[in-house]
């Protein structure tokens, strides 16, 4: 059974449509632990389902690399297989990422390496494009550079809102993640041949 710390710094719903998947017997991983850079509306997915949290904010650290390591710390904590970042918002001192690689994985709402970053969609319909995506990788010290696992491509429709167009590439997002997370599992995808 693949043990898996997700990261996330708002309202999970990632994280949900995982801990579903998870609830079934023959899904091959278990979230053990639940973090966040913050306080995060997430954390009640976790709750509901009786798995642990924990927080560590930015603010309550001189830089970046403090803050690193005491997240790395409260990850190291659960001796996870894989972790996940599932809107997780931050990104992860190089430090970090070396200890927990190749056994780290995000998810982007958009078809890498078009549009990385924290807009991702709102940079999609800026640019006039008809289609943007949903992206897993394996993280790297880059941002939303690392290898891509799996994509998939996502219409933009006329008239789409940055809001509209989210909601689509969401369940999109979800289904690859879990896909992915299971595949995995089943040494379908080895994450050190990525």
């Amino acid at each position: 059974m693949l043990t898996l710390v997700v990261l996330i710094s708002g309202g999970g719903s990632n994280l949900a449509a995982l801990l579903e998947a998870a609830e079934s017997a023959d899904f091959p991983a278990r979230v053990i632990a639940v973090g966040a850079d913050r306080f995060a509306e997430g954390f009640d997915h976790a709750e509901h389902y009786g798995i642990p949290t924990f927080s560590v904010a930015m603010s309550n650290f001189v830089n970046r690399d403090e803050w690193g390591d005491e997240l790395l710390e409260q990850i190291q904590v659960w001796k996870a297989d894989l972790v996940v970042l599932s809107g997780f918002m931050k990104l992860l001192p190089p430090r970090v990422v070396e200890a927990l690689s190749p056994n780290i994985i995000n998810t982007h709402p958009a078809y890498l390496p078009e549009f990385p970053g924290a807009h991702a969609v709102r940079d999609a319909l800026a640019a006039g494009v008809t289609e943007t995506g949903a992206s897993v990788i394996k993280v790297d010290n880059g941002v939303d550079s690392g290898p891509i696992i799996v994509q998939e491509r996502v219409l933009i429709e006329p008239g789409d809102t940055e809001e509209h167009l989210h909601a689509r590439i969401k369940p999109v997002e979800r289904r690859l993640m879990v896909q992915t997370i299971k595949d995995i599992a089943t040494n379908r995808i080895n994450l050190k041949e990525l």
